[in-house]
């Protein structure tokens, strides 16, 4: 019984964090990072929080608009990366940082023949001003990566959209062959499908083939429809394999905004969740899976390359770039700065 009450009375002792706190750890780095940067960079790096580059989001390499790694001083490259973990997890900031870092070996791999490929070509823009009860944002995006955060009234209400891609999504040789980024997102998927009876696999397995690409993509105006298994049609232990599944996405974020996008999720109805599949049961031949349910979708594809080249996305409906509350707070007569 003494040992209970030390650890109550710690737990007590110990900070709690919520939303809240998320934002205003976002807003110091936010702006401990524009502090350090010369007027030139700074009006490279800000935007309006309206302004049409907020929604701009793509991850195919290209040019873009914020300001590179490359154009950073050695501090300011810190800063970054405070400003881009004060917003991840710690498994979401090490996948984040290794995607990063496969470009060098997609340069070698292509020896000169595909786009440019550099692990600093990564852009940093912030929108709005971060800090208080503005709406802002930030963006943290380049190849295979896209992601984007926003917060109003003082704590963070959006963490999409969250695009994670890997090219090679294994690495077959050289020091680091055997590396998969994204590997629980693959084998939970190959896990959930595999654990169907062939009943239930009739109605999961909506087509053959895999699409070529995620279905929900940047500009898209329309969304897919859940397809495919309802959550409750599963067993309990298939029901337990998808919410560790959909909890690999949220979880690149934070643990405490992770679990407020959980609860969303939980309030819409698990019932409501569908687990759709394409493609090759077994890895090594073109997939794809979509789980979607009433607020969200999460959708994986590995067909390119050979199967060697993952994307995996996680959406909100209403709550990309915080859509949903950013015109409530508008419609309040907040403006944003």
């Amino acid at each position: 019984v003494k040992k209970l009450l030390i650890m109550l009375a710690l737990s007590l002792a110990l900070p709690h964090a919520h939303a809240d706190d998320a934002a205003t750890e976002m807003a110091q780095a936010a702006n401990d990072f524009l502090a350090d940067l010369t007027p030139e960079q700074k009006a490279k790096t800000t935007f309006k929080v309206e302004d049409a580059e907020r929604k701009n989001w793509h991850y195919v390499p290209k040019d873009r608009k914020g300001i590179t790694f490359k154009e950073l001083s050695p501090s300011q490259r810190l800063l970054a990366h405070a400003l881009l973990s004060s917003g991840l997890s710690h498994r979401g900031y090490g996948k984040t940082v290794s995607i990063m870092s496969l470009d060098e070996i997609l340069k070698e791999l292509e020896a000169g023949k595909g786009p440019i490929r550099d692990p600093e070509l990564y852009y940093i823009s912030i929108f709005g001003t971060p800090g208080g009860k503005n709406v802002w944002g930030w963006r943290f995006e380049g190849h295979h990566l896209s992601l984007n955060f926003t917060t109003a009234q003082g704590a963070v209400t959006s963490t999409t959209p969250s695009f994670l891609g890997t090219n090679p999504g294994t690495v077959k040789s050289g020091p680091r062959a055997g590396l998969r980024v994204l590997a629980r997102e693959e084998n939970l998927g190959f896990e959930l499908v595999n654990a169907l009876t062939a009943e239930q696999r009739k109605i999961a397995v909506i087509a053959e083939k895999a699409p070529a690409d995620i279905l929900n993509l940047p500009g898209r105006n329309d969304w897919t429809k859940p397809e495919g298994l309802p959550q409750s049609a599963m067993t309990e232990a298939q029901k337990a394999i998808l919410t560790k599944l959909i909890h690999e996405y949220i979880n690149r974020a934070r643990p405490d905004v992770a679990l407020q996008d959980w609860a969303k999720i939980e309030k819409a109805g698990l019932d409501k969740i569908s687990f759709a599949w394409a493609g090759a049961l077994e890895p090594g031949k073109g997939h794809y899976y979509r789980v979607q349910g009433q607020t969200f979708v999460l959708e994986l594809d590995n067909t390119q390359n050979g199967a060697n080249h993952v994307h995996a996305v996680w959406r909100d409906f209403a709550g990309d770039f915080g859509e949903d509350l950013l015109k409530a707070h508008y419609k309040t007569g907040h403006h944003a700065k």
